[in-house]
C-alpha cells in the first residue's frame, strides 16, 4: 500500500504534456488552454497544451496511447475520437483499451436547423419531404466523420431518410451555404444555431440531447419528436494513456473536476457554447463503452469511410 501512496505524493516531478489532436480555436483546445494553468497551479508544475492535428484526431490520440503510462502525457480527447478510430482502416489503438478515462470536461449540444427557403418549420416537414422525394434534400457537414455528419447519418439511421450529404472542410464554408441556401438542413452547435433561429435566417427543428437546452428551451429534443435514441450531444473529456497508475489518475480526476467546477471557468466554456461537467473515471469510461459501439454501427450500416 505504501508505494501507490508514495506513487501520488510525488507526482509530479516535472511537466506534463497535454495533447489537443485537433487545431487552435476548436472546442478541444478551448477547453485545454483555459483548464491547463489552473491545473498547473494546482499540481505544482507546468502543464503545455500541444496542438497535434491530423487524421481527424488520430494523430494525437495515437501518441498519447503510446505515451508511457506515468501521468506526464495527458489527451484532451472528445466523442469524434470514438468516430475517427472506426472511420479509417488500421487504426493501432482501441479507445476502449488503450486510454485511461480521468474526466469529462464539457458537453456540447447539436440542433437540427434548416434553410427557411425549404418550407421546413419542423422535423415532421422534414421527414416528409425526405420520404415524398428521397434523396432530393442536401445536408452539410464540416467534413466527413465530424459530430454533425454523423449525429445526420444517426438521425437518417434511425428514420429510414435518404439525404444527400454535402461535406465541406471546416464550419465557415459549411455554415455559410447552410444559410445562403445552397444546402438544405444540418446540425449546428447550438449556441450557434439559436442565434440564427432568433434572427429569422434559419428554423429550429429539434435538439440532439437528452433535455432541452436552456439557450433554446423552446425547441423540443429529437427525443421528444419521437426520434428516440438519436442523442447526439459533443462530449469533451481528459485522458491518459492505458495502465496509468490509479492514484496518479484520481489525483488529475479531483484537480480538473475543481477547475470544472469554478464559476469563472464555466462562464468561459459557456462563452464558446461549451457546458461544463465533471465524472469519474468509472462513470467516463461506461461512456465510452456505450459509444463506441452505437457510433461504430451507423459507420458499417452507412458504409462510411474516411481512408
Amino acid at each position: 500500500m505504501a508505494a501507490p501512496c508514495a506513487q501520488a505524493q510525488s507526482y509530479p516531478a516535472q511537466s506534463i504534456k497535454l495533447i489537443v489532436p485537433f487545431t487552435a480555436g476548436t472546442g478541444m483546445d478551448t477547453i485545454a488552454r483555459a483548464v491547463a494553468p489552473r491545473l498547473g497551479e494546482r499540481l505544482g508544475q507546468p502543464v503545455v497544451v500541444n496542438n497535434m492535428p491530423g487524421a481527424s484526431g488520430n494523430i494525437g490520440a495515437e501518441a498519447v496511447a503510446k505515451a508511457n503510462a506515468d501521468g506526464y502525457t495527458l489527451l484532451m480527447g472528445a466523442n469524434t475520437m470514438l468516430m475517427a478510430a472506426q472511420l479509417y482502416k488500421n487504426v493501432p489503438f482501441d479507445p476502449r483499451k488503450d486510454f485511461a478515462p480521468v474526466s469529462m470536461a464539457a458537453y456540447g449540444t447539436l440542433m437540427l436547423v434548416a434553410n427557411p427557403k425549404t418550407g421546413i418549420k419542423s422535423l415532421n416537414d422534414l421527414l416528409a419531404q425526405a420520404r415524398a422525394k428521397p434523396g432530393s434534400i442536401t445536408y452539410g457537414s464540416p467534413g466527413i466523420g465530424t459530430p454533425h455528419h454523423m449525429a445526420m447519418e444517426l438521425l437518417k439511421t434511425q428514420a429510414a431518410l435518404f439525404l444527400l450529404h454535402v461535406p465541406y472542410r471546416g464550419t465557415a464554408g459549411y455554415t455559410q451555404d447552410l444559410l445562403a441556401g445552397e444546402i438544405n438542413v444540418g446540425f449546428l452547435p447550438v449556441h450557434i444555431a439559436q442565434a440564427f433561429v432568433a434572427a429569422g435566417k434559419l428554423s429550429a427543428l429539434g435538439v440532439g440531447s437528452a433535455k432541452r437546452h436552456p439557450v433554446a428551451p423552446s425547441v423540443p429534443t429529437l427525443a421528444e419528436l419521437g426520434q428516440k435514441g438519436v442523442e447526439v450531444d459533443m462530449w469533451y473529456a481528459f485522458f491518459g494513456p492505458a495502465k496509468m497508475p490509479a492514484p496518479v489518475q484520481m489525483r488529475l480526476q479531483q484537480e480538473i473536476s475543481a477547475i470544472l467546477k469554478q464559476a469563472d471557468i464555466r462562464e468561459l466554456l459557456g462563452r464558446a457554447g461549451l457546458d461544463a461537467a465533471t465524472s469519474t473515471p468509472e462513470e467516463l469510461g461506461a461512456i465510452v463503452r456505450k459509444d463506441y459501439p452505437r457510433w461504430g454501427e451507423v459507420i458499417r450500416r452507412n458504409g462510411i469511410s474516411a481512408d
